[in-house]
């Protein structure tokens, strides 16, 4: 069972920009002037990626309500994602449209699982966010793991776009894994900062969607440090270094 809340935050909206991977949310990325200046060869190490999901976890996407296969304009729509990026940002109609479906979405996922939660609808700065939250001893913990809140995320997304025919930029946290990722990617910097001391000129980290990017290159100007994002696609990854 689970209870859906709507709330609507008046903000501008921000410009789209080109999805870089499946996983992407378009945003401003870098901290210094270069976003693509290329590393010195050998000179950048590489900081760890994240454990694999959890086998909960795994078993629960199993049970998931699937997203149909896109078909006719909606297979266009798909396979050009980036051209959204020259389109009018979403009226806040279409937000709160965005929101409702995605909010169905992950209400039967949780009544499929027979997990417990509220939903929260938000829209902010021109994008849906939806939060998925439960208080006591809830089981929605085995949904809470960030990796497995991306994979959830882009299912979600792909459901909007098949309901609405438009690409979706959604923001899905489930049982506070957006701080969870934040800590995380705080770690990630921390760890690139120990291997500039230790010598490295720069410090090459995971590949990451362009949202979680943005909040690692917040995260490197708050302390000081020059970041820029290298590489295309999905391998496309930030480089932290002292500038």
């Amino acid at each position: 069972m689970s209870d859906v809340t709507e709330t609507t935050t008046a903000a501008a909206p921000l410009a789209e920009e080109p999805a870089d991977s499946a996983a992407d949310s378009p945003t401003l990325e870098s901290s210094s002037p270069s976003h693509d200046a290329p590393a010195e060869a050998g000179a950048a190490s590489t900081v760890p990626a994240p454990a694999a999901p959890s086998p909960a976890a795994a078993a629960a996407f199993a049970a998931m309500p699937a997203v149909p296969a896109p078909t006719g304009d909606d297979s266009a729509a798909q396979s050009n994602v980036t051209a959204s990026a020259g389109a009018p940002a979403p009226s806040a109609s279409s937000l709160d449209d965005e929101g409702d479906v995605a909010a169905d979405y992950i209400e039967e996922l949780l009544d499929i699982c027979d997990l417990d939660g509220d939903i929260d609808i938000e829209v902010i700065d021109g994008r849906a966010y939806i939060s998925v939250n439960a208080s006591g001893d809830s089981n929605l913990r085995i949904l809470s793991r960030p990796d497995t809140v991306a994979a959830l995320q882009e299912l979600t997304r792909l459901a909007v776009q098949t309901k609405t025919g438009e690409f979706s930029r959604l923001i899905l946290d489930v049982g506070g894994s957006r701080e969870q990722r934040q800590r995380e990617l705080e770690k990630l910097v921390d760890d690139a900062v120990a291997q500039l001391d230790a010598g490295s000129d720069a410090a090459h980290l995971e590949p990451m969607s362009s949202y979680e990017r943005k909040l690692v290159h917040d995260i490197v100007a708050a302390r000081g440090l020059t970041s820029e994002s290298e590489g295309e696609g999905r391998d496309r990854h930030t480089v932290v270094s002292r500038g």
